[in-house]
């Protein structure tokens, strides 16, 4: 069984063979923060591959808001590149869920938890409570909460 490591390091060596800058040099970066996480304890160990998801995810994340931060300082060259690499890092995520998939799964929790006896601000916990697990890795936090507030607000 290969992990998620070995299969982003062989993606590595290829896309050096094949001379993709663009991909040996995000994989690259992603395999170093992997390295750091792993000797970032007590003692060096070797990443799950859920973990080895999360660094990917937060990789992702740090080049969305890098190619939105430079798209609104008028780098459109810069922005594109980050989006390029978030795009190279995406493929190793799981699918996100499209936008009615994840109003539908937050209808559902909100009418779980007002059914529970959750309401106001506290409902906002409890909603998130149960969308979490079911969402994990498949829709980022600040778009999850987004919708829960639009659900719980309409």
């Amino acid at each position: 069984m290969t992990t998620l490591k070995s299969k982003l390091q062989d993606d590595l060596n290829a896309a050096i063979k094949g001379r993709d800058e663009l991909r040996s040099s995000t994989l690259r970066l992603t395999l170093a923060a992997i390295t750091k996480e792993e000797v970032a304890g007590k003692k060096k160990r070797e990443l799950s591959d859920d973990e080895v998801l999360k660094v990917i995810t937060k990789e992702a994340k740090k080049r969305r808001e890098a190619a939105d931060a430079f798209a609104q300082g008028g780098r459109a060259e810069s922005a594109e590149r980050e989006k390029a690499e978030g795009e190279v890092l995406a493929a190793y995520l799981p699918k996100q869920l499209s936008d009615d998939e994840l109003n539908d799964i937050v209808g559902q929790a909100v009418a779980e938890a007002k059914a529970a006896g959750a309401e106001g601000p506290r409902a906002m916990g409890a909603v998130m409570k149960i969308v979490n697990p079911k969402v994990a890795g498949q829709a980022e936090g600040g778009r999850v909460a987004a919708v829960v507030k639009k659900l719980l607000a309409g």
